[in-house]
């Protein structure tokens, strides 16, 4: 399968312009999110394979039977309708794949990483009216159908098994050593999943240094949210100078530095000395 590379900076800066405007609006549409930030990925998803993958989730969702009861009959639905018949469902292998990142690919491949079979699993599950929500379990994201009391997880990675309390233990477990915390299992908010998304994305670009444009791009999705750590500012800086864009790279450098000397004086100093180096790089 072809590599996928960013689009020219007119399609690119058009693209940004909806994201922003999309994760600022009222209620941000999840699945159109996300396949912005797969056109920011790959150039050759245009206006109509956009579309087309809208379609695919609208017609994914009438498969479904009419609403068929309570949290546990829709998980189960979702994992005959996704998991068994449509054959979506995870692999080690997606984890070295950027297009398991991108909701477009993972409908046709029908393969990805944990949140973005969930991302499937719960826009479909949202078309037909199933009461349906992410759930940011460290390490690995699942979806939850119905309210606290009477809750069930499913883990679209595993083709949509419906998990027990032992089960989401487990994961977390290998996650993080820890037990699980009643906060784990709290609605993920939809710009939540979308920094999510882009982390992972980051991760894949980190450990291939030649994909940096990767990197950047992801960096500066992640920037448009309306929230979102202080420090990938730092990180985007430091990408401009691994890039050879020493003097945009210093500046950003030595504007994060004014920011970080209000609570960190040591560090601030630190990354001035970042910037003298990547100015010094011009000579």
């Amino acid at each position: 399968m072809r590599p996928p590379y960013p689009p020219s900076p007119e399609r690119s800066a058009e693209l940004r312009r909806r994201f922003a405007e999309e994760a600022r609006s009222e209620r941000p549409d999840l699945s159109a999110l996300c396949l912005l930030v797969g056109a920011e990925a790959d150039r050759e998803l245009d206006e109509a394979g956009m579309d087309a993958a809208q379609v695919e989730l609208d017609r994914l969702a009438g498969l479904l039977p009419y609403r068929p009861g309570g949290p546990r009959a829709w998980a189960l639905a979702l994992r005959e309708l996704l998991g068994e018949r449509m054959g979506f469902g995870g692999s080690p292998a997606d984890y070295q794949r950027l297009e398991s990142s991108l909701l477009h690919e993972v409908l046709v491949r029908r393969g990805g990483l944990p949140i973005l079979l969930s991302v499937v699993w719960m826009e479909v599950a949202r078309r037909a009216g199933a009461p349906v929500y992410g759930v940011a379990l460290p390490g690995h994201f699942v979806v939850g159908f119905g309210p606290d009391e009477g809750r069930v997880l499913a883990d679209p990675f595993d083709g949509g098994r419906v998990l027990t309390g032992a089960d989401a233990e487990v994961l977390v477990a290998g996650a993080t050593g820890t037990g699980l915390d009643p906060a784990m299992l709290r609605p993920a908010d939809p710009l939540d999943v979308v920094l999510r998304m882009l982390n992972n994305v980051r991760a894949w670009a980190a450990a291939r240094p030649e994909r940096s444009d990767v990197s950047l791009w992801a960096v500066e999705l992640s920037l448009l949210l309306p929230s979102h750590p202080a420090r990938l500012r730092y990180e985007r800086a430091r990408l401009l100078v691994q890039r050879g864009d020493y003097v945009p790279g210093a500046l950003e450098l030595e504007a994060y530095a004014d920011v970080v000397a209000a609570v960190d004086l040591p560090a601030a100093e630190r990354v001035r000395r970042e910037a003298f180096a990547a100015r010094a790089m011009l000579n």
